[in-house]
């Protein structure tokens, strides 16, 4: 239990989620400059670098034995 409540493991889900939330963002600059193709492929890729890195979290939480 000790191991699952790390703040390592929390800093890693909390960082998931401001790439995650950098991911969404980027996706509405193709409204203001426009080239929806780019600014949707580059947003889905931070999109997809965010769930990973947080999947990561996740599974380090359900994978800590004491």
């Amino acid at each position: 239990m000790q191991k699952a409540n790390s703040p390592s493991i929390y800093l890693i889900i909390s960082a998931a989620t401001i790439i995650g939330l950098v991911g969404v963002f980027f996706r509405f600059l193709d409204q203001i400059w426009g080239h929806g193709f780019i600014f949707t492929s580059v947003s889905n890729v931070i999109l997809v670098i965010g769930i990973l890195i947080s999947l990561k979290g996740v599974f380090a939480i359900l994978g800590a034995k004491d």
